[in-house]
């Protein structure tokens, strides 16, 4: 049999907690003989310790060595004789208080990339809480002393001087049992962010509330329960109706036994209990979390069973409740035979097993739950399972060893285990998010992993998961467990923690950039619009220069300025005009940046003037005209370091083309066919294929004719002229990468990839992100950006680099110095949970991103670009912007607007990016392929199958 807690049925009651901890007793640590150093520095100069404070600030180094050891690692190094200095509030300081069996995993995952700023306190007295300077009515939280985790698993204890600046907290927030002051008290009214609180804890910790949770608002199935309660914790009045559980709210404790038993009486005897024969008493609320107060009886016996309930309830303070649930049977599965057996006889009997399904479900980004971790633990089915006494294997194996191989039957069960996870973690979630502030413990307080544990149950020959209760720590634990376990035959480690990590390293990155007060030069259109969204949400101050007086943003800012930089050909003398303006207003910058591929020069000017980072001005100007970009390149040829790859071997022939003698001289000098555009364009206006010097001709008369200034066709360029290139046309597959890049480091890259173009204009048609490409393929394309902007000289910031994949290997089409227009600020954070906005100004600010390494995506996005003249009919009736609007809402596809206007032009730009997610490629594919016919947007003219085709 499963149950939720371990005890002997023969045993009487015991209602005081049995660890060691209420004991005043320390668990003793194996080897006896430490092969550590003892004489290390664990005092704190800042807040001595009493004796047993420090002797369990020593226990848990030495448990912290002890582990260390177990995972193959060094022992912590002692540099507290030379303290650390030249810390700033700008700094990652991620810390954790807490048992080291707890955490290291977060810790060695964090270490790998914020490498010596994940921090590991092992006693309260390391760290102190000060007024917050920014916000009043909170505390900053500083660290003196913890052990530092730096890259490849090395520690070290260290002193800080001044004390760092907390950026992110987190540990055991439930009851402190062994120092005077508990993670949960250092946490309250933090202005950095926490991952949970002692009010938080509580919560989570309440076996009543998160069953009721998981019961009504997961719609998870759980045990039948009846719960005695004399004071319901404010979310419990919330609950109204009743499922599976049933709450009975009592005034007192004196003279309810008539009520009590009535209601035992009739929940033992109810149909929801008829197919169970034991059932369970236990406590709930924190107070309670990790005790042994819990007995077992038959269903028969109700004068025990009132007994019990009775004895318990005497022991309970307000709002903790005593629990009756039914003691729930594992699922009968069918045993494999010994592999040694020869006939049945031979066989020894062989007790029946019970399963434990252990999960660790993290909040990712927008708050929305992701299963990290599933692991499990087999026993015998008379002797019930906890944490602690379990050996973690994965669900595929203990579900093998049951005798289940069905393939589809194992994907469905880790289907409903994820499904029921994630449903459990969104309804605690939804309940904190109605918290007040106080009642969460904080502003910055939220809670950012829990443990879910399900056992594995049949109804009428049908397998069910049913979810025991939640947690904050145990199934991280066990699940870490099994990750270390797993690194002895190369199994990589980290999958449970992250997830973790990334909301850590995603929040302490929010909470730096805080208050930043940005110079944002050129507002740019309707496509832009998320740049302000974003900015209010993450607290930043922006202080936009713009052109135009009644830009939609002027209201959106914390400062408009108005200016007019449409003639980029006096950039210098712009440049100096807003520096002074900068300075007569008082502003002091953190940053200063922009979305918008006019101003890009311009900002690098501003910067240069103010001290600001950005890449260099004349790596902005190279960047910015294309055929410089690709002559600069290939003039790099014989610069390249021996064994390097040049950045040339990427560039494309072109030629710079002002009149018609640059169009002779351009055709005897490149081969045909060719592509023809506009030096400073944007958006793929202008752009033709021309197959002979006679079609260049003509289309260079054209575009002279028609482009001439920025009011012909505002935002693609024209403000720096309207000059042309010619460049040789080049085959393969489109694809963008867009790339991070801070002091000449690449901190990430994200590659999508584009369906056949337009032709003869090269308009595009459809994207998909992740690549379909080979990593070996798509390792070449993130080369090549990487390379192509070195070579330009662009150290600092977000570029969209636009390549072809040939056979040959990749070829640059363009850089676009500042970070990917259209969808794909989008699209990157709903598929790897990076804002490369928020990067944007962080490397703009002087902060380095901290990004994920190998950032793993969470879905597929497939999308079509609308366009006015194949879709006017549609958008203004079957595809109208009322209708994509509400299909974006329901979750059916995922709209991105590029325009306000359906203007029919002759020199066009798309006016939506229509798109459906799923888990895979092909599925998104399909489900948007449908959704076009439907709308109307599929059509002959448009056949949004081919322009798909490319995506296997």
């Amino acid at each position: 049999m499963l149950a939720l807690d371990q005890i002997n049925a023969d045993q009487p009651l015991i209602l005081k907690e049995l660890d060691w901890a209420e004991q005043e007793l320390l668990p003793s640590l194996s080897p006896p003989c430490p092969s550590w150093r003892q004489d290390v520095s664990l005092e704190c100069k800042f807040s001595p310790e009493d004796t047993q404070a420090h002797a369990w600030t020593t226990y848990y180094y030495d448990l912290l060595q002890c582990t260390l050891q177990q995972e193959g690692l060094p022992e912590t190094v002692d540099r507290t004789k030379e303290p650390r200095t030249g810390f700033s509030s700008g700094d990652v300081t991620i810390c954790i208080l807490g048992s080291p069996t707890s955490y290291l995993s977060v810790l060695l995952e964090g270490s790998s990339q914020c490498p010596g700023n994940m921090l590991l306190c092992l006693s309260p007295s390391w760290l102190a809480k000060v007024p917050s300077e920014q916000h009043p009515s909170e505390s900053s939280l500083l660290v003196s002393k913890a052990v530092s985790f730096e890259l490849g698993g090395r520690t070290c204890l260290d002193e800080f001087s001044p004390p760092r600046r907390v950026t992110y907290f987190m540990g055991s927030f439930g009851p402190c049992k062994e120092h005077g002051q508990s993670a949960g008290e250092l946490a309250r009214d933090l202005d950095c962010p926490t991952g949970g609180s002692g009010e938080l804890a509580c919560l989570l910790e309440d076996k009543l509330l998160t069953r009721q949770l998981l019961d009504q608002r997961a719609q998870v199935g759980v045990p039948p329960t009846l719960a005695f309660t004399f004071k319901r914790l404010r979310p419990l009045r919330d609950f109204t109706t009743e499922c599976s559980v049933r709450m009975v709210e009592l005034s007192g404790k004196e003279g309810q036994e008539n009520l009590i038993q009535e209601e035992i009486e009739a929940f033992l005897q109810g149909s929801a209990m008829e197919p169970y024969s034991q059932v369970v008493v236990k406590p709930s609320g924190w107070r309670w979390s990790g005790t042994h107060a819990v007995t077992f009886h038959a269903k028969v016996e109700q004068a025990a069973v009132l007994q019990a309930v009775l004895a318990l309830l005497e022991t309970l303070e307000e709002e903790e409740s005593a629990l009756l649930d039914a003691f729930i049977p594992t699922a009968c599965l069918t045993q494999p035979e010994s592999p040694n057996s020869t006939s049945p006889s031979s066989t020894s009997p062989r007790p029946d097993l019970a399963i434990r399904i252990c999960t660790v479900v993290c909040r990712s980004w927008g708050d929305q739950p992701l299963l990290s971790q599933v692991v499990c633990g087999v026993g015998r089915a008379d002797k019930p399972l906890k944490h602690q006494a379990m050996v973690p294997q994965s669900l595929e194996s203990g579900l093998r060893q049951q005798g289940m191989t069905d393939e589809a039957q194992l994907a469905a069960i880790h289907a409903q285990v994820k499904h029921k996870a994630e449903a459990a973690m969104t309804a605690f979630l939804e309940m904190e998010a109605g918290l007040s502030v106080e009642q969460r413990g904080g502003r910055q307080a939220q809670t950012d992993v829990i443990g879910v544990d399900f056992l594995l149950t049949s109804s009428e020959q049908v397998l069910q998961l049913m979810a025991l209760e939640m947690n904050s720590q145990l199934c991280l634990e066990t699940c870490a467990l099994f990750e270390s376990m797993g690194q002895a035959v190369g199994i990589p480690a980290g999958k449970s923690s992250r997830p973790l990590v990334e909301t850590m390293l995603r929040r302490t990155q929010c909470h730096l950039m805080e208050g930043k007060h940005v110079l944002v030069i050129g507002a740019g259109g309707v496509s832009k619009k998320f740049v302000w969204e974003a900015a209010r949400a993450y607290g930043l101050k922006i202080h936009l220069v713009e052109s135009d007086p009644n830009h939609f943003a002027s209201q959106l800012v914390q400062t408009f300025i108005h200016y007019d930089t449409t003639e980029h050909k006096r950039d210098e003398e712009h440049a100096q005009r807003l520096v002074a303006l900068v300075r007569e207003r008082g502003l002091h910058l953190d940053g200063c940046l922009s979305y918008w591929d006019d101003c890009m020069v311009l900002t690098a000017l501003v910067c240069e003037q103010l001290g600001l980072r950005c890449s260099p001005v004349a790596a902005m100007r190279v960047a910015k005209q294309k055929s410089r970009t690709h002559q600069h390149l290939l003039r790099r040829r014989k610069e390249a370091p021996l064994g390097w790859t040049s950045e040339a071997l990427y560039a494309v022939p072109c030629c710079h083309l002002e009149n018609h003698t640059d169009v002779e001289r351009a055709a005897r000098h490149l081969s045909f066919p060719g592509v023809m555009k506009l030096e400073y364009g944007a958006g793929a206006v202008g752009v033709k294929l021309v197959e002979d010097v006679q079609q260049c001709h003509l289309h260079f008369e054209k575009i002279s004719r028609d482009l001439r200034e920025d009011a012909d066709h505002p935002g693609i360029g024209l403000g720096w002229g309207n000059a042309m290139l010619l460049m040789e046309y080049v085959s393969g597959t489109e694809h963008d990468v867009d790339i991070v890049i801070y002091d000449g480091r690449m901190l990430a890259a994200f590659v999508s990839d584009n369906g056949p173009t337009r032709v003869p204009h090269f308009t595009e048609t459809a994207a998909c992100m992740p690549t379909c490409l080979a990593p070996d393929r798509e390792a070449q394309l993130v080369r090549a950006a990487y390379q192509c902007c070195l070579g330009c000289g662009l150290t600092n910031g977000i570029f969209n680099v636009e390549l072809k994949l040939t056979a040959s290997g990749p070829k640059l089409i363009e850089i676009n110095p500042r970070m990917g227009g259209f969808y794909l600020r989008d699209w990157i954070q709903e598929i790897y949970g990076v804002d490369i906005m928020l990067a944007s100004v962080m490397v703009a600010c002087g902060v380095p991103p901290l990004l994920p390494a190998h950032a793993q995506p969470r879905t597929h996005l497939v999308g079509v670009m609308c366009v006015v003249s194949q879709h006017l009919k549609a958008l203004k009736s079957t595809a109208s912007l009322e209708t994509l609007q509400a299909l974006h809402e329901r979750g059916i596809i995922r709209l991105n607007l590029l325009e306000d206007e359906l203007v029919d032009r002759e020199y066009e730009e798309p006016y939506c990016n229509v798109a459906c997610a799923s888990p895979s490629r092909r599925e998104a594919c399909l489900k948007l392929l449908s959704v076009c016919q439907v709308l109307g947007i599929d059509s002959p003219h448009y056949p949004v199958t081919y322009f798909l085709s490319h995506f296997k």
